[in-house]
């Protein structure tokens, strides 16, 4: 059963305009599956995974595209970044003949780290770049596709369309995670995460030369699991894991670049010295997560330790898929000051301030209590969100409005 993708109609956009487009995330999103349901029927599809197509690529990559031809679909590009300069001078080759060069190959790939280099050297201008992770809770219940905006007539538009959950359908869906594998077949869950683990340690982490010791690196994506919706301190992983603080940091720029963790950057301004300039870090999957952290199911993880930090992962991670889903650049931040003054997330807008805080109470008590810090940045402070278990869209106050998780 294929589920349809918010991402489909960008890449379509997209391809009528740039010779290249380019879908990257972590393994087993989607992409392929995506790309493969919306090509054309004259689109050619390769995967760089097959030995001969490599070999090809690799020794002679004029060959490989006369071979192939295009328009084209080459999947797992990643495992020979090289032929993007033949690519480019396919592309721009057309260009100098006056011919239409749109849409003559998408490209897929698990691993931004390596790729974003040889990309933005070689086909700067010519790609459009789209980032992917597992289904929202919005396209697995089949809801139109918009970017979260935390205006409160946006918000009503999109609570006509969004369906009310409980507190434990949510954490269901969080145990659950969003990989479309586990979404659409009856596969079982522990099985599919050993399998997904093994394979992106033994293979996208093996390719990566930082890495020489696997077990560590183990040890070390439980630890991060373990610390989804915290503050990221390289010193205390490298004490943890027993690996130096620049191994440790270089090991989270892996993480992020190939769509393990997004890490949220706190809102800095040259106004005032005493914030926190410390990011925080949250997992893609929460399904990945709890599976990391052992958690045996959702009603355990529900009334467990990190109930609220795997909430607050759920909340942050879908708004940050639907940015990823508009194609649009995540433009999100948190607040924290030297007085542990704390704003769970902050939207910037030209001069408009929104403030979000995510609590997993119904009707939690003084939620806008942090929002006049706020004033001392000279925006407009627009009214904040609360996005928790309440059942409707309410004022708390002027400053703060209840809102439902389930608009998400």
């Amino acid at each position: 059963m294929y589920i349809q993708r918010h991402l489909e109609e960008q890449i379509r956009k997209a391809s009528q305009y740039y010779p290249v487009v380019m879908v990257c995330g972590q393994r087993q999103v989607g992409k392929s599956t995506m790309l493969n349901h919306i090509k054309e029927s004259n689109r050619r599809y390769v995967t760089l995974d097959d030995g001969n197509a490599r070999r090809l690529a690799v020794n002679d990559p004029t060959l490989f595209f006369e071979t192939y031809g295009y328009p084209l679909l080459i999947d797992e590009f990643q495992r020979v970044p090289s032929i993007l300069v033949e690519m480019k001078r396919i592309v721009d080759q057309k260009a100098l003949a006056g011919e239409d060069n749109s849409g003559m190959f998408w490209i897929t790939g698990s691993q931004k780290f390596k790729m974003m280099q040889d990309v933005s050297e070689s086909l700067a201008g010519r790609i459009a770049i789209f980032d992917m992770s597992g289904l929202s809770t919005a396209e697995l219940e089949g809801r139109p596709g918009a970017m979260f905006h935390p205006d409160l007539q946006t918000i009503r538009e999109r609570l006509q369309f969004s369906k009310p959950k409980n507190i434990h359908q949510v954490y269901e869906n969080i145990f659950r995670g969003g990989m479309p594998k586990l979404c659409t077949t009856d596969l079982d869950r522990d099985r599919f995460y050993m399998d997904y683990i093994n394979t992106y340690i033994e293979r996208d982490i093996k390719e990566l030369a930082q890495v020489g010791k696997l077990n560590e690196f183990y040890d070390f994506l439980v630890y991060m699991a373990a610390r989804t919706g915290q503050e990221l301190k390289y010193d205390e992983i490298a004490g943890a894991i027993g690996v130096s603080a620049p191994t440790a940091k270089s090991w989270v720029t892996i993480l992020e670049k190939s769509g393990i963790i997004f890490i949220l950057r706190p809102y800095y301004s040259n106004i005032t010295k005493r914030l926190v300039k410390t990011p925080k870090v949250y997992f893609m999957d929460t399904g990945l997560a709890a599976y990391l952290c052992r958690w045996p199911s959702a009603a355990t993880l529900e009334n467990g330790a990190m109930d609220g930090a795997f909430f607050e992962t759920y909340v942050v991670t879908e708004i940050v898929k639907s940015y990823y889903n508009a194609g649009k650049p995540v433009d999100l931040y948190y607040y924290r000051d030297i007085n542990k003054k704390e704003i769970d997330l902050l939207v910037v807008e030209g001069d408009k301030l929104y403030p979000i805080e995510i609590k997993k109470g119904k009707a939690p008590d003084k939620p806008d209590k942090n929002f006049n810090v706020l004033q001392q940045f000279k925006l407009k402070v627009q009214p904040g969100l609360v996005l928790c278990m309440s059942d409707e869209l309410i004022p708390y106050n002027r400053e703060a409005w209840y809102c439902p998780v389930s608009v998400l």
